[in-house]
C-alpha cells in the first residue's frame, strides 16, 4: 500500500558550484550516474512511494530538467523507425503518464527553506515530501520515501530522514537529537543547522528526505535568515517542533552524497557494479585495473 502523501517538492535551483565547470551550463541534478541523471533516480523513488505530482522549484539554466521529463517526439519517432524498441521504451517512459510535473521559478537564491516556500500554492493544505536529488539513496527493497510514507501514515506528523554521520562532519549537515522510540524512530527535541563538532547535540545528520505537514509553511513565512544568510528549512522545523511532534527516521538504505565529488564517484562505481547489463563486465575491468596497479607498485 502506498502512502497518503501525493506531492513531492524537488528544490533544484542550486548552482552546483562544487562540480564546476561541468555544471556551468548543465544542472548538477542532470549529472549521470551510469545511465540515468541524479534527478531521475529521485523521481523514481517518489513515484514508487505513491507521488503523482512532482513540483520542481527551479532556477536559471535549469531548462534541461523539464526537457528531460517532457516527451521527445522526434527522438521517439526516430527510434521507432529504426526498430530500436528497447531504446524507444527508455526514452518514452522516463516518467509514468499518471505523474504530473509542475515547474516554479525561485527568483532569488534565498535557501532551501525559501525554495520549499515557493511551492506552497501548489502543495496547498496537504502533507508532502521534500526531496534533494543530490542525495541518491539506494535500497534493494522499499525505497526511502516509501518507508517514510509508511511511518507518516502511522504518526500523522512531520518526519525527517536521518543517518549517522562522522562526528567531524557535523558542520556539513543539519543535526538532530531526540528521544528514541524504536531503533529507527525518535521524537525530536532539537535540530541545529551545521553545528561545529564540539557544539553538535549528536551525530545524527539530516539527509535530503522529508515528509512534512503543511503547517511548515506558516513557520517558513516567519523564519528569518539563518546560517549562510539563507532561509533554512531546519530553522522552520525547529519552531514547528514547539507546537507539534516532529520525528527523525533512520531509513534502510545507503545514501550517497552526490553533491560531493567523492560521493558521486562512489555512487557511480557501486551502481555500475549492480547494473544488470554492465555489472559483470565492469567488475572484471575493476579487478584487472587493481591488479595492474598492484603490479606497477
Amino acid at each position: 500500500m502506498t502512502s497518503t502523501i501525493r506531492k513531492a517538492v524537488f528544490p533544484v535551483a542550486g548552482l552546483g558550484t562544487r562540480f564546476l565547470p561541468a555544471t556551468k551550463a548543465s544542472p548538477k541534478e542532470m549529472l549521470p550516474v551510469v545511465d540515468k541523471p541524479l534527478v531521475q533516480y529521485a523521481v523514481e523513488e517518489a513515484v514508487e512511494a505513491g507521488v503523482d505530482t512532482i513540483i520542481f522549484v527551479t532556477g536559471r539554466n535549469k531548462r534541461p530538467i523539464p526537457d528531460h521529463f517532457d516527451r521527445a517526439y522526434e527522438l521517439e519517432n526516430e527510434l521507432k523507425l529504426r526498430g530500436k524498441e528497447d531504446k524507444y521504451e527508455l526514452a518514452r517512459n522516463v516518467i509514468p503518464d499518471h505523474v504530473d510535473c509542475v515547474y516554479i521559478r525561485q527568483a532569488e537564491a534565498l535557501g532551501l527553506g525559501h525554495a520549499v516556500q515557493c511551492a506552497e500554492k501548489i502543495v496547498g493544505n496537504e502533507p508532502f515530501y521534500v526531496v534533494l536529488a543530490d542525495d541518491l539513496v539506494h535500497n534493494g527493497g522499499k525505497g526511502c520515501l516509501a518507508q517514510m510514507g509508511d511511518q507518516f501514515d502511522e504518526l500523522s506528523h512531520s518526519l525527517i530522514g536521518v543517518q549517522q554521520v562522522p562526528e567531524d562532519h557535523t558542520n556539513k549537515y543539519g543535526i538532530v537529537a531526540g528521544d528514541a522510540i524504536t531503533d529507527q524512530l525518535r521524537r525530536l527535541n532539537r535540530i541545529v543547522e551545521k553545528p561545529e563538532p564540539e557544539q553538535a547535540p549528536s551525530n545524527w545528520g539530516v539527509i535530503g528526505r522529508y515528509a512534512l505537514t503543511p503547517r511548515i509553511f506558516h513557520h517558513l513565512a516567519n523564519t528569518g535568515k539563518g546560517a549562510g544568510g539563507e532561509i533554512q528549512l531546519t530553522d522552520a522545523i525547529a519552531t514547528l517542533m514547539l507546537e507539534e511532534a516532529v520525528y527523525a527516521y533512520n531509513f534502510e538504505g545507503k545514501r550517497y552524497d552526490c553533491g560531493d565529488k567523492l560521493g558521486y564517484l562512489e555512487a557511480t562505481v557501486e551502481m555500475a557494479l549492480e547494473h544488470p547489463e554492465l555489472g559483470e563486465d565492469f567488475g572484471e575491468y575493476l579487478d584487472r585495473f587493481l591488479q595492474q596497479q598492484r603490479s606497477a607498485s
